[in-house]
């Protein structure tokens, strides 16, 4: 079947689910490319900021923070610079710049469960109307029902069910994935914010 026939037999309804199938896919890549940037190796990043807070240098090392990409600099940078708070001043103000940063993460991301929920009732959407069709051609008609006409109603229910379900399943499995990364994310962050807090509490680090 040809894709304008498809999009004529479909209707208004095989319209809502291609566009929205375009634009979960447009978020998609967008939180990608963004949660890809976030991630860095923050075992050999945090282990380069202790050697530089070892040394007592304290501008390099926010420095380095402010440069660095991603969260978890963000979260070493956010205790660097409450080091001479309470312990637990300077976990409040942690927990606080990682909810911060765990919002911006999952920014948009509703987009794309929203998507995957609300395809596959769009396409029942289309199914129903189509069998209303349907049975609007069988009465209409009787007893000398064209077949192109029945042709015609049911393929139109046919391709949103199915476009529903094409859309969803792949909007289903990009969401899930989304949230691993942001959940590898979120550990990194939360391991670092221990370690850096554990060693500023530890060691006595004033500026150089």
């Amino acid at each position: 079947m040809e894709i304008g026939m498809m999009f004529q037999q479909g209707g208004p309804v095989l319209w809502i689910i291609v566009l929205s199938g375009l634009f979960a896919l447009a978020v998609f890549i967008e939180r990608g490319l963004h949660l890809h940037r976030a991630r860095i190796r923050s075992d050999d990043f945090l282990k380069g900021i202790l050697n530089i807070l070892k040394r007592r240098n304290i501008k390099e090392a926010l420095m380095i923070c402010e440069e660095t990409p991603g969260p978890v600099a963000y979260i070493v940078k956010t205790a660097i610079l409450h080091r001479d708070d309470q312990r637990e001043a300077v976990m409040q103000a942690v927990d606080e710049a990682s909810s911060a940063e765990i919002s911006r993460m999952e920014r948009r991301l509703v987009v794309v469960a929203t998507v995957a929920q609300m395809t596959p009732l769009l396409g029942l959407l289309g199914t129903v109307m189509g069998m209303m069709k349907f049975l609007f051609v069988l009465k209409t008609q009787a007893p000398m029902v064209q077949s192109a006409d029945v042709w015609t109603a049911l393929m139109g229910a046919l391709v949103t069910t199915v476009a529903g379900l094409m859309v969803a399943i792949p909007c289903y499995a990009a969401f899930n994935l989304l949230v691993i990364k942001i959940d590898r994310i979120v550990l990194d962050m939360h391991r670092s914010g221990s370690e850096i807090i554990a060693f500023l509490k530890e060691v006595n680090v004033t500026s150089a």
